[in-house]
């Protein structure tokens, strides 16, 4: 029995001495919250994080605007994906051949788009004193120019700017900003190439994450809805390269019926400017209207009407109805939605709106209207 008690002394382990416990003294009363200082106090901390924090996204503002393009781009090009996958290819071949097929057609605009650029800078040019001499020779123009002298104005500025050399230069500050923005481009283009790379090849594994944040019990609902909002975000990148690309047809058809030079290169320009919401087709209708001057002035007028014309029946018929098949929202929400994104954040949140409007029409009829209806 004594060998047993000696076997299981050696065996068990030791306890633990307790440690001594320090006095620190009595502890005093709490904190009073309702106290003025306390208030003001916390108050001003908020109002210092707040401060902090918008600077530093102020001064982070470009990086944020290159990433929400990138993400906006990465779930636009989600639906080819998902398309390619469905036909049993692994993601990484899916997101490969989407990928490739963008920067060829990229490739393909700069081979057709670039070298008539230069052939019809170089022709508006050349041309440039025949056309001011045809508008001195219009009765109702030369009695204007008399008054106010815009024609003669205008030719000494392009005097000028022949003379010096500062047609383009002067446009982007000098020969240091022809280069800091030629740089500052390419690696804005480069960085979202990259980026939307990595989001269209993380793009499921990275909601999956976003999704585990909600309650479990709620998990699968907010799943469905947040696939459903990329893919109406997808939907819309492709209605606007459908509207686009019918922008695109309609400007070939046009140049062939005014006999414009470059009308294939005309119709791949519109077909990306058009894409750029609000001021797109102002920028292709200046294009086109200045190829249709180096040709004849009524060509010019004709071409500016015929183009507005075309943007009215765009804007008030094609867009509403593609929009509303392809997002389920009224055509007035997007036209609305559109000038409210433009107003507030320019570029990226024109091409923002309309997907999130349809976001929110889509969380309006899961959660708020049953919500209203049940009350």
């Amino acid at each position: 029995m004594a060998q047993i008690k000696r076997v299981l002394r050696k065996v068990t382990p030791k306890s633990p001495q307790a440690k001594p416990v320090e006095d620190f003294g009595i502890k005093g009363a709490p904190l009073n919250t309702q106290h003025p200082f306390y208030f003001g106090f916390l108050a001003a901390s908020g109002a210092l994080v707040a401060i902090t924090v918008l600077r530093a996204l102020q001064s982070a503002s470009q990086v944020f605007v290159l990433i929400i393009i990138s993400l906006f781009l990465a779930m636009g090009l989600n639906p080819a994906v998902e398309a390619l996958q469905s036909r049993k290819l692994k993601r990484a071949s899916s997101v490969a051949i989407v990928v490739i097929s963008a920067l060829a057609m990229v490739a393909l605009f700069a081979l057709i788009v670039v070298p008539p650029v230069f052939s019809q800078a170089n022709d508006l040019i050349d041309s440039a004193p025949q056309l001011i001499d045809s508008l001195r020779n219009n009765n109702t123009l030369n009695q204007l120019n008399q008054e106010y002298g815009f024609i003669d104005s205008l030719e000494k500025k392009f005097e000028t700017w022949i003379s010096d050399g500062q047609l383009l230069t002067g446009a982007f500050g000098g020969v240091l900003g022809v280069g800091r923005t030629v740089l500052s481009g390419a690696f804005s283009a480069l960085t979202i190439m990259v980026l939307t790379l990595y989001f269209l090849a993380s793009l499921p594994s990275v909601t999956k994450i976003f999704y585990r944040l909600a309650p479990a019990s709620r998990r699968e609902r907010v799943s469905r809805i947040g696939d459903a909002i990329i893919s109406r975000v997808g939907a819309f990148v492709g209605s606007q390269v459908l509207i686009a690309a019918l922008a695109a047809i309609f400007v070939f058809f046009l140049s062939l019926g005014l006999a414009l030079p470059y009308a294939a290169a005309l119709g791949m320009v519109i077909l990306f400017v058009a894409l750029i919401p609000l001021i797109g087709h102002f920028i292709g209708a200046s294009i086109v209207t200045l190829v249709a001057l180096t040709q004849s002035p009524t060509k010019a007028l004709l071409a500016i009407l015929i183009y507005t014309l075309y943007v009215q029946i765009e804007n008030y018929v094609i867009t509403p109805r593609i929009m509303k098949r392809s997002l389920s929202i009224p055509g007035l929400v997007t036209i609305v939605a559109a000038l409210l994104g433009t107003s507030l954040l320019g570029l990226v949140g024109g091409l923002l709106a309309v997907p999130i409007a349809a976001a929110v029409l889509l969380i309006m009829d899961e959660i708020v209207f049953p919500k209203a209806d049940n009350s």
